[in-house]
């Protein structure tokens, strides 16, 4: 590391990586016990646990009938260098089992509204990856190594908050637009767009404008609804005076 550089948190990183990547690199093992690699979609369960929409007509979902073992790179958009070898990524490493809980399918429907159009089919099912542990590289020699416990949110005594995420989305998409779009311009660092949220965790909120990924971090834990209606209080006036 560059004795000016910043020492890294390897948990805030790879959290960061988890919440904001929108495909990554999901690698299966073969019939034959050879790595395969595809590109998937995905989303977060409120604790951080990778969410996927799989066919079962793909060769990634036969492996994993085989052989549940599996790991998932995800990465954050490259540096405005153009490197993408600059930005953060993180290799997660479990188990991958088929999950039809509504709350999951709501998630990875929220995050990724295209898939609306096909998660129907009969083919297709939602799976989460149950980790294991991860492997976080932040650039140039600058890598850590991580166990499910870094990398996923404790949502312990946060019911709450975890019960009402889609009526708090809802209600900030349909009546809190410029207090989102602030979040996302002025204390994210992103372009003018129409943002959204689609997540809420006890850690923070994902916003979306089209392509476009941002993480809102939360001061600290919020575990219910009041605690979440006070922080998005504070941020809002935050970044009204960050103009």
């Amino acid at each position: 590391m560059n004795e000016t550089e910043a020492p890294i948190s390897g948990v805030a990183a790879a959290r960061r990586v988890l919440r904001l990547a929108a495909t990554g690199s999901l690698a299966t093992l073969d019939s034959d016990g050879a790595p395969f690699a595809s590109l998937v979609t995905v989303a977060t369960t409120p604790a951080g646990e990778p969410i996927l929409l799989l066919s079962k007509l793909a060769v990634h979902t036969q492996n994993l009938d085989r052989d549940a073992r599996a790991s998932l790179l995800l990465s954050t958009p490259p540096s405005e260098a153009g490197d993408p070898l600059t930005g953060s990524r993180v290799t997660i490493s479990g188990t991958i089992a088929a999950d039809r809980s509504p709350a999951l399918r709501h998630r990875f429907l929220v995050r990724n509204e295209e898939a609306a159009l096909y998660a129907d089919f009969n083919d297709f099912d939602f799976y989460r990856l149950n980790v294991r542990a991860g492997h976080l590289v932040a650039g140039f020699g600058r890598i850590v190594g991580l166990a499910a416990s870094d990398l996923l949110t404790d949502c312990s005594g946060c019911a709450g908050l975890i019960e009402a995420e889609s009526e708090a989305i809802a209600h900030m998409n349909e009546d809190h637009a410029d207090a989102l779009r602030g979040y996302a311009m002025r204390l994210c660092g992103m372009p003018d767009g129409v943002w959204t949220t689609t997540g809420c965790d006890p850690d923070g909120i994902d916003l979306r404008a089209g392509p476009l990924r941002a993480r809102l971090e939360f001061p600290k834990k919020v575990r219910n609804t009041s605690e979440l209606r006070k922080t998005l209080a504070v941020l809002a006036q935050e970044a009204r005076d960050n103009v």
